[in-house]
């Protein structure tokens, strides 16, 4: 396996770690707003989730980072070309930080709290709407003309193809969500999650199921990603909620896997004759791509083994008694 290919592949890993446990994320900051009936029964769903949030997102930090040093020419084009997604998506992002970090310093104020349960609920919506979108122009293809710049508007970016695959990452992501929150959650405010985690579902199998019948033939893959979100829903109906988010989870991870396979060796695709990119006219030299995988070879382990024994820790299922009341 070439170099070249390596970093196309392990971007696609991290894409996929991104995906899962950020949509998780995604999915408990905008549950958090409706299930919670009062301040501490918010704070208890989000508390599920505060030790994790920014170990998290390191997932995507290192993804955006592999590609601009591993792939600078498709970095550069597709983050100009879709440069107001990103800039909202990272405003996004740095308003759901804010409203982990100071909404358990508002212990003075119910109105402050409530503007950041608020406020993390909007900017997670929009950040799991937005990162659909994005990852649906790589396939779907963005006009770049032969310098390789992005000769498009906005318009471009918003297709009907594009805003559905927004509807269907906010779809799973919020099963994901519920998914994890009765993983986590005891008691009364479980039981709640356990009701919306079947309607939810539902909704991300008849989406799947839509995007499955349009786009197998482009990826294969696609069919085994609808097997595990369908097997999903059965165990939620049955009650095995730990297997059914070991389903999403890898649902989530063969979609990315669909997506890049159907790309390469592609990157990015032009809507404009044959200007795509793909990872022979966009890498770095070899001996860049080489000192990034002595880095990546000795660091990802260690971050990895980090993560898991955050998890691990933190393993318990929490209730409104027991919440920390400084998340």
């Amino acid at each position: 396996m070439s170099l070249e290919i390596f970093w196309f592949v392990f971007i696609a890993v991290l894409l996929s770690g991104f995906f899962f446990l950020e949509g998780f994320d995604f999915g408990v900051g905008i549950l958090q707003f409706f299930l919670g009936k009062n301040d501490r029964e918010r704070r208890t769903y989000i508390s599920s989730i505060g030790p994790h949030w920014d170990g998290n997102e390191v997932w995507l930090l290192t993804a955006v980072g592999a590609t601009f040093a591993a792939f600078p020419a498709w970095y550069a084009t597709l983050f100009s070309a879709l440069y107001l997604p990103f800039v909202v998506l990272l405003l996004a992002l740095i308003a759901r930080g804010v409203c982990f970090e100071f909404r358990h310093r508002a212990y003075y104020s119910a109105r402050l709290r409530i503007i950041c349960d608020i406020t993390l609920m909007v900017s997670s919506l929009f950040s799991a709407f937005l990162v659909g979108i994005i990852m649906a122009n790589l396939l779907i293809g963005i006009p770049i003309d032969l310098q390789g710049n992005f000769a498009g508007s906005l318009s471009d970016l918003l297709k009907p193809t594009a805003l559905f695959a927004g509807m269907l990452g906010f779809s799973l992501f919020l099963s994901n969500g519920a998914l994890f929150l009765n993983l986590k959650i005891e008691g009364e405010l479980q039981e709640r999650v356990c009701k919306i985690s079947k309607i939810l579902i539902s909704f991300s199998v008849f989406l799947f199921s839509i995007m499955t019948i349009f786009f197998w033939k482009h990826s294969a893959t696609c069919l085994v990603a609808f097997v595990f979100v369908l097997a999903s829903a059965v165990f939620v109906f049955r009650k095995n909620y730990k297997l059914a988010f070991i389903s999403l989870g890898l649902c989530i991870a063969c979609s990315v896997a669909a997506l890049f396979y159907a790309l390469f060796p592609n990157v990015l695709i032009s809507t404009l004759a044959e200007n795509n990119l793909n990872i022979w006219n966009t890498a770095s030299s070899k001996y860049t791509l080489k000192i990034m995988s002595i880095s990546a070879a000795i660091f990802f382990p260690i971050i990895l083994a980090y993560q898991i024994w955050s998890y691990y820790v933190f393993r318990k299922r929490i209730s409104p008694r027991s919440a920390n009341l400084e998340v």
